[in-house]
């Protein structure tokens, strides 16, 4: 944790720098919010010079959309890594992107990053908007082609089904900050599995 990191001139900059800013983008832009976190913050908590930040991220947009990228590249969503796993049957593994995750209860539940960056970004941050519409189309592809392995009679009508469902589950937990919501989606998501696997091939 960032405690255990000196506060040096070596632990300021550095090879690790880039990846302690990361970090602290990774922590504070999801449990504060991207406008709620400043720079100053992100400096104080990433244990980095001003010049050592810049130096890596000319602007703070710029953070915004490599702190997005990592969940693409290096740091899956994990209810969405959930599709990727082998230990599961495809019909278990749609179903497992609706259980609540595991952590500490009384954290508030802060829903999708790339959801939550867009609403923030209120249509002035275009990278940020094409970020998170490449990311959730390839989301609903994931669904579509596991549908598909499932056995569904029309998997692209129930991928896109279900990324609704979860679409709307992560946006109302969020709100209420109640997981009930993945809960219900979870038992509305059984029932369209149901329909599709029952029904014959193109019905």
């Amino acid at each position: 944790m960032a405690a255990t990191i000196s506060t040096n001139g070596a632990a300021r900059g550095g090879r690790g720098a880039r990846e302690r800013i990361l970090r602290a983008a990774e922590e504070l832009f999801y449990a504060r919010g991207i406008h709620a976190t400043g720079v100053a913050a992100l400096i104080e908590a990433a244990h980095v010079s001003p010049r050592t930040f810049y130096v890596h991220f000319p602007t703070k947009n710029a953070l915004v959309e490599e702190y997005l990228r990592r969940f693409e590249s290096e740091k899956s969503i994990p209810a969405e890594a959930e599709l990727e796993r082998e230990d599961q049957p495809p019909a278990q593994r749609l179903l497992a992107i609706f259980d609540p995750v595991e952590g500490d209860a009384s954290a508030l539940i802060r829903g999708c990053p790339f959801h939550n960056a867009v609403i923030e970004g209120a249509g002035e941050l275009p990278e940020v908007a094409r970020l998170a519409q490449r990311h959730k189309q390839a989301f609903r592809d994931r669904l579509v082609a596991t549908a598909a392995e499932a056995g569904a009679a029309d998997p692209d009508a129930l991928g896109r089904q279900l990324a609704v469902l979860f679409e709307g589950a992560n946006a109302l937990a969020a709100s209420c900050n109640d997981a009930q919501a993945f809960t219900d989606a979870r038992q509305a998501a059984r029932t369209l599995l149901d329909i599709a696997l029952a029904a014959p091939p193109g019905g």
